[in-house]
């Protein structure tokens, strides 16, 4: 199954979050922070007010909260707004 985003979607996938620190310690999984940063998979066509300035493959940072949880084929998807997106990481 393929999805395309409307308007000023964008489809990413979360990058995984850190098991280890630093000093090599081990994070278990109830103490790991939900990562803000993804891979955009798919982007919509944007509207006239609204522009999509990201390309497939961006890897973003996003607002804590924003976006749609999706699961597809086992994997775990997120549709944010272009406005939810803060940096494109270099």
């Amino acid at each position: 199954m393929k999805i395309k985003p409307l308007a000023d979607r964008v489809l990413v996938k979360q990058v995984a979050a850190e098991t280890k620190t630093a000093s090599g310690l081990i994070i278990p999984d109830t103490a790991q922070e939900k990562t803000q940063a993804a891979i955009v998979q798919e982007v919509g066509p944007g509207t006239e007010k609204d522009k999509v300035t990201v390309v497939p493959g961006d890897k973003v940072i996003y607002d804590k909260y924003a976006g749609t949880n999706l699961k597809m084929d086992g994997e775990d998807y997120l549709i944010l707004k272009m406005s939810d997106i803060i940096a494109i990481v270099e």
